[in-house]
């Protein structure tokens, strides 16, 4: 009886400014194959909601992708993509692609002035071919609205004291006087929205919104401070308007509020990321009956701890009793903790003194590297298992 060929899944995130996860996947499986071509690769490139989750997506998933014209966080027309799963009924809408930060110039960014109207476009966009699941991932934006801008584009109204409209951005929130939910899109209560959301910053406060990303998005301190106030204020109309307060609700401070937003408006789940990612992939299918999963980003340190994809990954395949090896650019404090978490080993691409620009700018051969020197491993262990058992059959 033949032997069953080693069956590997290549399921790592990005590599942050070097490459995407699935030209990481294509990298892993390169190496491999130069000294391990008859085991069986199945890649499954992964993410965990930030920049990039929606190529990561429909690079494992059957899927369309869909472009709108829809407002820029400045108010100027951008085009931005999304992915639609006709099986499901699922949109994925990366609010990066309408409301990013990378959709304005270094010199223009204003956190007081920015909206999230466009994303609120793509939600539309859903609706109208049918949406019954939207998720929404939150990395990457340069608005601090708390989503106001979205839910104006869904039919709310924000209105002042003289009851007239207010303005874009989150900074004339502080002078909201009345909400009004009568041209609320009636389809939303019917759509199941799930947030991928890789931060619990609460809305307000020294760990919210403003005070962690209204800076870099363009806002000065005496700025990020009226922000604040702005933003706690809008949270006390909606609470008074809905009788419960999100405001303290992890995550409630992603994407300068927008997380907020999603919660309260919208009813919305928080999960994370990667987990989301992985079922849209049916990860745990493929990892099964595999022999082994490789993964990794661009770090692993103790922030991977706190739902990364490299710690999704290494769950999922856990539970199939699959070991796990993990291929990093960077391996920081705290990395070892992932052992009790099933992984099995973890290396490092760069192996001497080199600076970042370098190891970014090499990461594709080192990475390659890597993984030849890891298939060279894995076909001894193969080679000498299957000498032990011809042995034992004669």
């Amino acid at each position: 009886m033949l032997e069953k060929r080693m069956k590997i899944v290549i399921a790592p995130d990005s590599f942050k400014d070097s490459l995407s996860a699935t030209e990481v996947a294509d990298v892993i499986e390169a190496g491999l194959q130069e000294v391990f071509p008859e085991a069986e690769l199945i890649k499954c490139p992964m993410a965990d909601g930030g920049e990039g989750t929606l190529d990561t997506i429909l690079a494992v998933v059957k899927g369309e992708r869909c472009s709108s014209l829809v407002t820029g966080p400045l108010g100027d027309i951008v085009e931005a993509s999304w992915a639609w799963l006709p099986g499901s009924h699922t949109a994925i809408i990366e609010m990066a692609e309408a409301s990013g930060l990378q959709l304005v110039p270094v010199a223009q960014r204003n956190a007081c002035l920015s909206t999230s109207r466009g994303t609120g476009e793509l939600i539309l966009e859903a609706l109208d071919i049918g949406a019954r699941r939207i998720v929404l991932t939150l990395g990457g934006s340069a608005t601090n609205d708390a989503g106001s801008g979205m839910l104006e584009a869904l039919g709310a109204r924000f209105l002042d004291s003289e009851q007239w409209p207010l303005p874009p951005g989150g900074q004339v929130l502080a002078a909201l006087n009345r909400i009004d939910l009568s041209s609320l899109d009636p389809r939303l209560p019917e759509v199941r929205f799930e947030v991928m959301v890789d931060v619990d910053n609460p809305l307000c406060g020294p760990n919210g919104a403003s005070y962690t990303f209204a800076q870099q998005n363009g806002a000065t301190r005496a700025e990020v401070a009226r922000l604040d106030r702005a933003l706690g204020h809008f949270a006390a109309c909606c609470q008074a308007l809905f009788e419960n307060d999100h405001r303290d609700y992890p995550g409630s401070g992603a994407a300068g509020g927008m997380g907020f937003a999603t919660r309260t408006f919208l009813k919305a789940e928080f999960r994370p990321g990667i987990e989301i990612v992985a079922e849209l992939a049916e990860l745990a299918r493929r990892i099964q009956d595999a022999d082994l999963v490789i993964t990794g980003e661009g770090r692993c340190d103790v922030q991977t701890l706190r739902g990364k994809t490299t710690l999704g990954v290494t769950h999922v395949a856990r539970q199939h009793q699959v070991p796990v090896i993990v291929l990093a650019g960077t391996l920081g404090e705290g990395y070892a903790d992932l052992y009790s978490h099933g992984v099995t080993a973890a290396f490092s691409l760069v192996s001497g003194p080199m600076t970042l620009t370098d190891a970014c700018q090499q990461t594709p051969e080192l990475l390659r590297a890597l993984a030849r020197d890891i298939g060279r491993v894995l076909r001894l262990s193969t080679d000498v298992r299957t000498k032990t058992l011809t042995s034992s059959a004669l």
